[in-house]
């Protein structure tokens, strides 16, 4: 079983041609970035953040974080307790490294996204060279295919780089909306614990406003 995957995948090499292999790298280091992500994007509790809070709040609420909003608001409570000056400062310090796990593999996935039709045209464009030539010499069939390996190779490449660029695409984007709510939860996080905790937000301009 094992012999015959292998075989297959020479052959899918050998009709492909040079950009077979950049293709298939492309194709595990995107999904597995896409894997990574996905497990950082994972929310946790389904409850809200005030409700949240509020459980946290409570030392029998208090347990493992189970996803990265539970950590957050766990983190948020710890810098409150503390009563630092100047509390939507340090909860900016301290929830930065959570909103940066939401960015997490994101330009690689992109990056990726947007090559792999590219290499998937390089592969084309260097099939119908091979067409054309084999034209020039009047041969259909050539060691390296001539017109028949030359269209098979134009039309195999472009189908293999769509085929990696649009479910990646696809994922992609559900996986930036995930994060885009995460960072507004993380941004009311701080919003609700200040309040909570004595210092409020002024609404117009979202800094900090001192205790009276």
């Amino acid at each position: 079983m094992l012999a015959g995957f292998i075989q297959e995948l020479v052959s899918y090499f050998e009709v492909g041609g040079f950009v077979m292999p950049p293709l298939f790298l492309a194709t595990f280091v995107m999904w597995y970035a896409i894997g990574i992500r996905w497990a950082e994007l994972r929310r946790g509790s389904k409850h809200s953040v005030r409700e949240l809070i509020r459980r946290y709040e409570r030392p029998k609420g208090r347990h493992a974080p189970a996803g990265l909003i539970d950590a957050a608001i766990f983190e948020a409570l710890t810098v409150a307790h503390k009563n630092p000056p100047n509390l939507r400062l340090w909860l900016d310090d301290h929830l930065a490294s959570f909103e940066r796990r939401t960015k997490q593999y994101r330009a690689l996935i992109t990056s990726i996204v947007a090559t792999a039709p590219v290499l998937g045209l390089l592969g084309t464009v260097t099939g119908m060279i091979e067409t054309f030539d084999a034209l020039g010499d009047m041969t259909l069939f050539s060691q390296s295919g001539g017109i028949a390996g030359g269209i098979s190779q134009a039309l195999f490449t472009t189908q293999m780089g769509l085929g990696v660029a649009i479910p990646g695409l696809i994922v992609s984007r559900l996986l930036d909306r995930k994060a885009l709510r995460l960072r507004s939860e993380l941004a009311q996080i701080k919003d609700v614990v200040c309040t909570e905790f004595g210092q409020g937000v002024d609404p117009e301009t979202g800094t900090p406003v001192a205790e009276s």
